[in-house]
């Protein structure tokens, strides 16, 4: 809601610098340059979005997303000891930190939902539990192998190279991680005090 009277308040105090300097046809160009833009990078987007989601299926298919999945189950068995108690739980989880190490973070999403609701189901009186807030740090702060999103963005931005990012996008998210699970632990701790 706060969003909605913000974009209309912008609107309106664009419309009235408009109307006052007598540049509404300005205004009106800007307005209607940016809306078309805006589709183009739309389209551009989920053209991008649906080619790395059949990639995704593709791997799924031939068994590539199971083994990334058991590359990661023992490090999550020793961030989640509860959590790793219970198969799917896991299998979510592991599938979660794949689709995200692939920059899938639209794929990713269903999976981690899935994995907090059968987290939930542990914690008490509507309290999250440590192990759930850390599934939220980990999927919100992912290692991205490849960053195909803001990849993607950057190609539908006319980048001559989209993917020359990519090192300092693992140094960021390795570093983002760290810190995220770092905290995560200490917090963790301080609350059990």
């Amino acid at each position: 809601m706060a969003m909605a009277w913000i974009w209309c308040g912008m609107v309106t105090l664009s419309l009235l610098f408009g109307v006052l300097n007598g540049t509404l046809d300005a205004v009106s160009a800007a307005a209607l340059e940016g809306a078309q833009a805006g589709v183009e990078l739309c389209v551009s987007m989920a053209g991008i979005l649906c080619l790395w989601t059949g990639v995704m299926a593709v791997m799924d298919r031939c068994g590539l997303t199971d083994a990334l999945a058991r590359l990661f189950r023992p490090l999550l068995r020793r961030l989640m000891p509860q959590a790793a108690g219970d198969r799917e739980t896991l299998a979510a989880l592991s599938a979660n930190i794949s689709a995200n190490l692939l920059g899938l973070g639209s794929a990713a999403t269903p999976l981690g939902v899935q994995a907090a609701r059968r987290m939930a189901r542990q914690a008490r009186d509507g309290t999250a539990t440590d192990e759930l807030c850390l599934l939220v740090v980990l999927n919100t702060a992912s290692i991205q192998l490849l960053p195909t999103t803001i990849a993607g963005v950057r190609g539908a931005c006319g980048a001559a190279s989209p993917f020359d990012i990519v090192p300092a996008v693992w140094l960021a998210s390795v570093l983002s991680v760290t810190a995220g699970v770092t905290a995560a632990r200490l917090f963790a701790r301080l609350g059990r005090r």
